[in-house]
């Protein structure tokens, strides 16, 4: 691929705004192999045109991406940018937004601390006051202090579970929500009106510092949080809590608050995983640093055998989800992971049953289970179902709430991606109060004779036996970008009329917006008999993501062995019929 003049263009203005040496050398370096020409030179013209194709836009969970240069890359100049462009954007809508100030978290990823201290001096140039986290934190964490401090918006420096090369950029409304529209499109409006940054006041941190637009958030707020999220529990003092725990952060930031919010519930039996237990951004353990990842469990696995644990705990790097596996004599660790609809079905169920009297809500996600409904159904609570993305169940609970005058309680939210949120503490994923939540689970279970595994069963023959899987098409790059939005259209354009034996009976276009869900690039097939299609193009990873759900009557006596297998089969059929359309 040759280098195009308007590629070069701007990559000379992005190199004479960018602020970082070392991208500064990258970029260049690129620029020069380009333009010596050979095969170096279309690898690096092919390189050039594809950080330069676009900019990194807000997704489901705000900017993600490979650190490099470029505004396809993340990086100081594109934070400094987006910032600006925030900063822009918060003093035009909310009036009081820079005495409100901003509230900017940090997880412990390469690059997260200069990104966030980017941050905190590009917003106190514009005249706001910032409170940045002294060191790395949960982004729980972070979105809970939105909402204690009161500040206008918060800033939470992240890629959550991506690999190392990744880091992000999650901004909150003053709601303690994620953004979503129209404030997403409003920020990023405002991003694209930012000239060059030059322009911009960038104080040095010292000086923002000594003028009080900066001030810190250490300890104090963070063992504020815990105590809130300690009081989110609901297992009485009476119930023992003598579990054997194996939990590892994966080398992430949540190690230190789920230690400290365990002991703090009573749950002193706790083993961490200690060649994970340090926050280190080159994850040197693992080779994706997500529990679901295969052989990312392993190490606590193994620990969990050692220690003969009754639960294994684990959060991603920035501690908003939770994996959870149980004691398994058929697997070959010893250990069954569960799925997100799994622990979020045990969740509901658990929290339902000790939530007094209503109104009360439960929430998910159009990918994940429909087992939820049905639970909801049952209890008597309210059911939201929104996009994917936790900004979407967030602000659902805050409608919901508002439309009962405020005498309704959101009971929980969660995602199929193990991620949940209890009661109405952190308006995002909260793998911390989780852990404490389930870890209650397993106790409440164990004090009426009853393992986790028999509780979930319990909940399988009451509603019916819901059997998932999700299959990524990972597809990187802009190649993969057109890949993806090719069989989109392909899929939307000629959806089928069966698969895996069962008739389509409704085809839905949500990219057309419905009564309850705004526009968004997703297909949804039903099927005859309860089955369930979905596709739709990750927000912040380059895949492709299906979801395959078959719901399976339990008979009365019938072993769960033999439901599960029946669900299993007709699982897979369903799954290779789809998966051969994408071929």
């Amino acid at each position: 691929m040759s280098l195009h003049a308007d590629t070069v263009t701007r990559a000379r203005a992005w190199l004479a705004d960018d602020p970082d040496p070392d991208t500064r050398a990258e970029l260049a370096a690129l620029l020069d192999a380009a333009e010596r020409g050979g095969e170096a030179g279309l690898a690096a013209s092919a390189e050039l045109h594809d950080r330069f194709a676009g900019r990194l836009e807000f997704g489901t969970a705000g900017i993600r991406g490979v650190l490099g240069a470029g505004p396809m890359r993340m990086n100081r100049a594109l934070v400094r940018r987006v910032t600006a462009g925030l900063a822009d954007y918060l003093i035009a809508t909310i009036p009081d937004a820079r005495a409100r100030g901003v509230v900017i978290g940090h997880d412990a990823r390469t690059l997260s601390r200069e990104l966030a201290e980017d941050t905190a001096r590009v917003l106190a140039g514009a005249g706001f006051l910032v409170a940045l986290a002294d060191d790395a934190w949960p982004t729980p964490t972070t979105a809970w202090a939105v909402l204690h401090r009161k500040a206008a918006a918060g800033v939470m420096v992240t890629a959550s579970h991506n690999p190392p090369e990744y880091n992000g950029y999650k901004v909150y409304w003053d709601n303690g929500a994620q953004i979503i529209p129209p404030h997403d499109g409003g920020i990023a409006a405002a991003i694209d009106r930012v000239g060059a940054l030059a322009d911009r006041p960038v104080p040095a941190l010292h000086e923002a510092r000594a003028l009080g637009l900066v001030t810190s958030l250490g300890d104090d707020v963070r063992a504020a949080y815990l105590a809130e999220a300690r009081a989110l529990g609901v297992l009485p003092a009476a119930v023992d809590r003598a579990l054997t725990i194996a939990y590892t952060p994966l080398h992430g930031v949540g190690g230190a608050s789920v230690a400290e919010l365990l002991a703090a519930g009573g749950f002193d039996a706790v083993h961490v995983e200690r060649s994970q237990a340090a926050p280190d951004g080159a994850f040197p353990t693992v080779a994706f640093p997500n529990p679901e990842e295969k052989g990312a469990m392993d190490r606590v696995l193994a620990l969990a055998a050692r220690v003969h644990a009754d639960l294994v705990l684990a959060n991603d790097p920035d501690a908003d989800r939770l994996a959870v596996a149980l004691p398994d004599a058929t697997a070959p660790s010893g250990y069954r992971m569960l799925t997100g609809d799994q622990v979020g079905a045990l969740l509901a169920d658990f929290l339902l049953a000790h939530a007094g009297p209503g109104p009360h809500l439960v929430a998910t996600t159009i990918v994940s289970s429909q087992l939820l409904r049905w639970l909801a159904e049952a209890a008597g609570a309210d059911y939201r179902e929104t996009l994917t993305g936790f900004k979407w169940i967030a602000n659902a609970a805050i409608a919901w709430k508002a439309g009962t005058g405020g005498r309704g309680r959101f009971v929980m939210g969660y995602e199929e991606a193990l991620g949940y949120t209890v009661g109405e503490l952190v308006r995002d994923k909260d793998g911390v109060s989780a852990a404490l939540l389930f870890a209650e689970l397993a106790a409440w279970d164990r004090a009426r004779g009853k393992t986790v595994a028999e509780h979930l069963d319990e909940i399988y023959r009451k509603v019916g036996l819901f059997v998932t899987e999700q299959v990524s098409l990972t597809a990187p790059g802009a190649t993969g970008l057109a890949r993806i939005r090719e069989l989109m259209a392909r899929c939307r354009a000629t959806p089928p009329t069966a698969l895996g034996g069962h008739a389509v009976t409704e085809a839905l276009d949500l990219s057309r917006p419905t009564g309850e869900l705004p526009a968004s690039d997703v297909l949804v097939w039903r099927l005859a008999g309860g089955h369930r299609v979905i596709m739709r193009p990750s927000g912040t990873e380059p895949k492709l993501k299906s979801y395959y759900e078959v719901r399976v009557a339990v008979a009365a006596g019938e072993p769960m062995a033999e439901a599960r297998a029946r669900g299993a089969r007709e699982l897979a059929a369903l799954r290779d019929a789809h998966q051969a359309l994408l071929a």
